[in-house]
């Protein structure tokens, strides 16, 4: 099976690394990091890359495997010091990771999560089904991570799987392993002798090797009946328990120090996974604190400090060593190979075939070429040695001293020796530069081939957008164009069900915007995309109303949740905001500059087909209006049913009053109506010679709130449950 682990260093990590191997899979490895030479144990291929880097899709389209673990909440490469900052960072490369496995689409995903998603006191044991109330931006972060998971299982129908870890503790082998409670409390004591424990705090811990297990049932497992499961020990121990059997293993005194609160009592149930998977605690507490405390103690400094583990005398002495044999080799080789070729030589001598051939100057070839310029000046010289103490020994020995010949082998030796050992040296060199070179320039082109591949899937995009018939501007023109069919007073009305037709969003709202500074919402597909209200100063809302104003589209990358996802306006022909369409809801990935462009040529398709329908309503202006601001009968009747069909539809809410006053000709009632309804609302002629108000958008607690304010003056006003007009 082909296992993909993604995760920084750590002894979680590396503990998870043995288990897979043990059991004879192949381990793959996405340590989070380009340049990263942590300790990790080792693996069948390690991919030293950043979540968010643009290969992950090629890492997994190459491994395909079989079951990916992303250590989640367990993660190294996450310190979480600058917590805010971390949070953006974590969502971000979460969801470029799920990506990636969408993408490949094979195998099973495994999100390790903790009980750190919970705060507060849970009487019982906490059950997978309870909702997460996180405290604080790690624990809010992880808690979204989960719903993250599960959303991507339930709209791509993947396998993904989360696994709910309680309080995993280990015998931490670096500084970045002291991240649970136990190994806390123990640095806390080992840096100035005092441990803080609340009394009241009761958990259940979960060692490493436990939690391993319980992981590797998981990824065994050909099929589960859950997507989520909680892993415990289900052993309840208070914090001050903790402390205690830390400080009888300490062996100094060391005293806690009680910041007694309310109760918080938080524990997993594993019951689903037990019944289901089996898991029984091997763990021993008090013989797994004592490693821990003998651990942390040998290696206070890096662990309460940071600093690098001070190697013990037996490991610098070994290490010495090992460097001494290491440099003492080739000295030793080079004696024996003297010893040998000296042999040689001396067999030589009384050898009719092999008189003539010096067997010093091939021991001396044999190093410069291996070893070169330092070995061949060792090599040389005891040949020298050897040859004239095998002389001296002799009976020619003076005459060898005072021969000129001599002289001149010796500095034949020394010669090739340190010419041959220059050479050799100097190749050396050269091939560990061209390597250098080699691996700069392989950097450089893996590099480029990231950024062509970028730009392969662009291109690719913009092909498939030209091809494919749902984003085509044919597309888009031939759905806009059913705007024509309405008629003209229901044209914006059905323009909010395009935009969420082609944007594919089904939070669309569009809202228009008159004389005044104020926006007024004129149609909406869900009660989200009215989350601003019926009326808003669009003026105030700073960075969105920039944008538009500069006639750009608004995409909120910030994902401010008071504003629209993406937002874009259409203009009149002085220029000003016209009308302002506001999408709520988009995939992260489809919040790019082609869905930019899309949504303005829909607004511009849009703004023709509102243009022709204003056109027509101003053409028959003289006609629908009686007198100023009051629409003849039929005209009112037309609005209202358009404005009745609307909210039938789920894009609109009105209300129609009849309104009349006794002591008041109409001509001033229509007077005081306008001067106290708002712009956007309307008044027609009734058939029985009544007066009729359209309250557009307003609810029947709006429609009261305007009967009370007409009763003020006079008016007598009616709802009007099914208008007839």
């Amino acid at each position: 099976m082909n296992v993909l682990l993604i995760g920084g260093a750590g002894t979680f990590l590396n503990n998870i690394i043995i288990k897979l191997k043990k059991e004879g899979h192949r381990v793959y490895l996405l340590t989070g990091s380009r340049y990263d030479n942590r300790p990790y144990q080792k693996v069948f291929e390690k991919y030293n890359f950043t979540y968010d880097s643009t290969s992950l899709n090629e890492i997994f389209e190459s491994i395909r495997p079989d079951v990916t673990i992303f250590m989640g909440a367990y993660d190294t490469n996450f310190n979480w010091k600058k917590e805010e900052e971390e949070a953006v960072n974590y969502s971000s490369r979460m969801m470029n990771i799920l990506m990636a496995y969408v993408m490949a689409g094979t195998g099973r995903f495994i999100y390790l999560s903790s009980s750190e998603i919970f705060s507060g006191n849970y009487d019982q044991d906490i059950v997978e089904e309870t909702a997460p109330t996180p405290a604080g931006f790690k624990s809010m972060v992880l808690s979204q991570a989960e719903e993250m998971c599960d959303s991507y299982r339930r709209s791509t129908d993947k396998d993904i799987m989360i696994l709910r870890l309680d309080n995993v503790f280990v015998v931490p082998d670096h500084v970045e392993d002291v991240t649970d409670i136990v190994t806390k409390m123990v640095a806390e004591g080992l840096y100035d002798g005092t441990i803080k424990i609340n009394d009241n705090h009761t958990v259940a811990l979960t060692y490493v090797t436990d939690a391993v297990e319980c992981i590797y049932k998981v990824v065994n497992a050909p099929e589960h009946q859950k997507n989520i499961y909680n892993i415990s020990s289900n052993q309840p121990i208070t914090e001050s328990a903790i402390a205690k059997e830390i400080i009888s293993n300490m062996g100094f005194s060391v005293t806690t120090v009680s910041n007694s609160k309310n109760a918080e009592r938080r524990i997993l149930s594993s019951e689903n996974f037990n019944w289901e998977f089996g898991f029984v605690s091997l763990c021993d507490f008090s013989k797994v604190t004592k490693k821990i405390v003998d651990q942390m103690k040998r290696y206070r400094r890096a662990f309460v400090f940071g600093e690098e583990k001070k190697k013990s005398f037996r490991e610098r002495l070994l290490e010495k060593v090992g460097s001494t044999v290491r440099i003492l080799i080739p000295f030793l080789e080079n004696v024996i190979a003297f010893a040998i070729f000296t042999l040689l030589n001396n067999w030589a001598g009384n050898s009719t075939y092999f008189e003539k051939l010096d067997f010093y100057l091939l021991y001396v070839l044999l190093f410069a070429v291996f070893y070169g310029q330092q070995q061949a000046t060792v090599s040389a010289t005891l040949s020298v040695a050897g040859y004239i103490i095998s002389k001296i020994s002799g009976e020619d020995g003076v005459t060898v001293l005072i021969n000129s010949g001599t002289y001149l082998w010796i500095s034949q030796l020394f010669i090739v020796g340190l010419i041959v050992g220059y050479m050799r040296d100097t190749i050396t060199k050269q091939k560990r530069e061209h390597e250098e070179d080699h691996n700069y320039l392989s950097l450089q082109l893996r590099d480029i081939k990231d950024i062509n591949d970028s730009n392969v899937r662009v291109k690719d995009a913009l092909e498939t957008q030209i091809i494919n018939q749902t984003d085509s501007i044919g597309k888009i023109y031939s759905i806009t164009s059913k705007l024509d069919l309405y008629n003209q007073e229901e044209v914006l009305f059905y323009a909010v069900q395009i935009v969420s037709e082609l944007t594919g969003s089904r939070d669309v709202s569009v809202y228009t915007v008159g004389n005044s500074e104020y926006a007024r919402l004129f149609s909406y597909t869900s009660e989200k995309a009215r989350s601003l209200g019926n009326s808003v100063k669009y003026k105030d809302l700073a960075e969105m109303y920039d944008v538009l104003s500069q006639g750009k589209v608004f995409i909120n990358r910030k994902l401010e949740e008071k504003l629209p996802v993406m937002a874009s306006a259409i203009y009149g022909d002085d220029g000003q905001v016209e009308i302002i369409i506001m999408v709520w809801s988009l995939p992260w990935e489809s919040m790019t500059l082609g869905q930019a462009n899309q949504l303005v040529v829909i607004g511009a398709l849009i703004r023709s087909a509102v243009v022709r329908a204003n056109r027509y309503l101003a053409a028959l202006e003289d006609e629908m209006y009686v007198e100023s601001n009051l629409l003849e009968t039929e005209a009112f009747n037309n609005l209202v049913v358009a404005y009745t069909k609307a909210e039938k539809a789920g894009l609109a809410e009105s209300i129609v009053l009849q309104v009349s006053h006794p002591e008041k000709t109409k001509e001033e009632q229509i007077e005081i109506l306008h001067s106290k309804l708002r712009d956007h609302d309307y008044i027609g002629a009734l058939k029985n010679g009544n007066l009729g108000v359209l309250l557009a958008n307003s609810s029947e607690d709006d429609a009261r709130f305007v009967t009370d304010r007409l009763g003020e003056f006079g008016f007598v006003c009616e709802m009007m449950e099914e208008p007839e007009v």
